[in-house]
């Protein structure tokens, strides 16, 4: 069995790419997954891309599914408009079983690879409400993973979803991820990065592009750059359409 393998799901933006730093630091021989799930950009699939190469994953794959042949989500609904403003409960950017989704995907490459740990980018300090991003169901799918696969069944390989961003701030992975020596000018995170900003966001890495001290993303990022001035550069400019804040991330010198 190949212990040292690791699935590593990767989406492109900050959070992944700290958990594939990390993964890779603990030794782990990493397998980067992505999900083209129809998204309403491919900014973050281009990113996770060259986070991937950048952060040597042995092998990047990226799976196509149409969740938005299901909806019921704005960022695979393009009737569902993205919110400029907090929302209480669920918030309407919560992809239906997104998780569940990825991490099955994440689970049979990893029993074909013999790989027992699985990383995900979770996180409970800042979940903005989805219920796919606790440790409860984090904990319900490893049991899952073990019950449901024939290499749990057997006992040839011993499943774990792997969260180590779980209890920490944004400010708090960021600093990981630069003592790992992640490049987040690399990355993107950002629900509108190209289908608001047009071509802005589509050049630059790391952008986001949301209505001004709104979107929570959006004030998190911010937020990070307020605690970690000397590490990060912070550039905020009109972009199209008008009141739109452009936000780039890239090391500072």
């Amino acid at each position: 069995m190949a212990n040292n393998r690791a699935v590593v799901l990767l989406s492109g933006g900050l959070d992944s790419a700290t958990v594939l730093a990390i993964a890779r630091e603990q030794g782990f021989q990493c397998y980067a997954l992505s999900v083209d799930y129809g998204q309403r950009h491919r900014a973050e699939l281009d990113a996770a891309d060259r986070v991937a190469r950048s952060l040597g994953a042995v092998e990047h794959r990226t799976l196509r599914i149409d969740l938005g042949g299901i909806g019921g989500s704005a960022l695979t609904d393009t009737s569902i408009a993205v919110p400029e403003s907090p929302q209480v409960g669920i918030p309407v950017t919560y992809v239906p079983a997104r998780n569940t989704v990825m991490l099955s995907f994440a689970l049979g490459w990893a029993e074909v690879l013999e790989a027992p740990r699985i990383f995900i980018g979770v996180n409970a300090v800042d979940y903005s409400g989805y219920p796919d991003c606790r440790p409860a169901f984090v904990a319900a799918f490893e049991r899952v993973a073990n019950l449901a696969t024939k290499a749990g069944v057997e006992g040839t390989v011993a499943f774990k979803i792997v969260t180590p961003l779980i209890d920490l701030t944004k400010g708090q992975i960021i600093q990981r991820g630069v003592s790992l020596g992640v490049d987040y000018s690399l990355t993107v995170s950002c629900y509108q990065a190209d289908a608001d900003a047009g071509p802005v966001a589509a050049a630059i890495p790391a952008v986001c592009a949301a209505p001004a001290s709104s979107l929570p993303a959006y004030r998190t990022r911010r937020g990070i750059f307020d605690e970690f001035p000397r590490l990060f550069r912070y550039d905020a400019r009109p972009v199209r359409p008008p009141g739109l804040i452009s936000l780039s991330v890239g090391l500072g010198r």
